[in-house]
């Protein structure tokens, strides 16, 4: 049996073991920052003058200081200082100055691209897969030059918005 749970690095009590108090209360302050995580902003690699306890943010590469070795997690201030998470791949934090979502996808946090197979509002999917290229019209025996340029702004825009090639 190990030390730590293996995603969090949660401290177990061990049998036998003193002053089992620091133990519970470290994994409680670890959990705590590692639950519905949500960072202030960033990344950043050089920790803030003045924190509060509570406040979270994401340790950029080549981070000094305390946060120096650390890149990547997410560093809480606690009244005993700094506490790192380790994300499993998958985590999400909320960047409260960007208004988005963090993913860590293992290597890198990715900011406000949320992986899904689709998007789903009141029971209905409004977004799915990616669609085959639609070509402009071409040919004819009538040819309607504003209904074309219509066409291809509806093209472009189905492009732009990654719903086709």
């Amino acid at each position: 049996m190990s030390n730590a749970t293996d995603r969090f690095q949660l401290p177990y009590i061990l049998p036998g073991q003193a002053q089992k108090e620091l133990f519970h209360n470290e994994a409680l302050a670890r959990l705590d920052a590692a639950l519905h995580p949500a960072v202030e902003e960033g990344p950043l690699a050089v920790e803030p003058s003045a924190p509060l306890t509570g406040q979270g943010w994401i340790v950029a590469a080549g981070a000094t200081g305390a946060w120096s070795g650390m890149d990547g997690r997410i560093a809480t201030f606690t009244e005993g200082g700094w506490r790192f998470v380790t994300p499993p791949p998958g985590m999400a934090a909320w960047n409260k100055a960007a208004g988005l979502w963090l993913v860590f996808d293992g290597t890198l946090w990715n900011d406000g691209t949320l992986p899904a197979a689709a998007l789903t509002v009141n029971g209905q999917q409004v977004v799915g897969p990616r669609r085959p290229a639609i070509a402009s019209p071409s040919g004819g025996a009538t040819i309607d030059v504003e209904a074309r340029a219509a066409i291809d702004v509806l093209i472009a825009t189905f492009m732009s918005h990654g719903l086709t090639d």
